[in-house]
């Protein structure tokens, strides 16, 4: 008897106390970060054991993840860079540069007042053209962002 992973059900699993912001800031991964950490007081480091990969058409791509995780509560930030050598981590959404992850847990409920305010002061970086919240409805291929 073989047994099958369903990977819908572990996206939204994954998904189920989460909010996704979509950003779309034409600079270098390492640059947005900086500008993250330094004026919005994060903490942010590559996490390459987080790094998504995605196999198309024969070659391998590769899409570094940066993790920021809050003290004293099981709240993570996890920002992907969607884009590597004309691929996409999520095809969606082709005009978005970076995918900001704020993820919890039943106990430790992500506030509506902070995923307002990260994209208020994102929204401020000289280089940042858009932000918006992203709805689970228009993700096709959650799995993509499941670590």
């Amino acid at each position: 008897m073989k047994l099958k992973l369903d990977n819908d059900v572990i996206a939204e699993d994954f998904f189920q106390h989460a909010h996704l912001l979509g950003i779309v800031a034409p600079v270098k991964d390492y640059h947005f970060i900086w500008h993250v950490n330094n004026r919005m007081g994060y903490q942010f480091r590559l996490h390459t054991d987080t790094e998504m990969h995605l196999r198309k058409k024969n070659r391998d791509y590769y899409f570094p993840v940066f993790v920021h995780l809050a003290a004293g509560c099981s709240i993570g930030h996890y920002i992907y860079n969607n884009q590597n050598k004309g691929e996409f981590l999520l095809p969606e959404f082709k005009h978005l540069d970076y995918l900001w992850l704020i993820k919890g847990d039943e106990d430790d409920q992500i506030d509506l007042r902070e995923v307002q305010q990260i994209q208020q002061s994102a929204r401020l970086f000289p280089f940042v053209q858009l932000v918006n919240e992203l709805t689970n409805e228009k993700i096709k291929n959650k799995t993509h962002l499941v670590f």
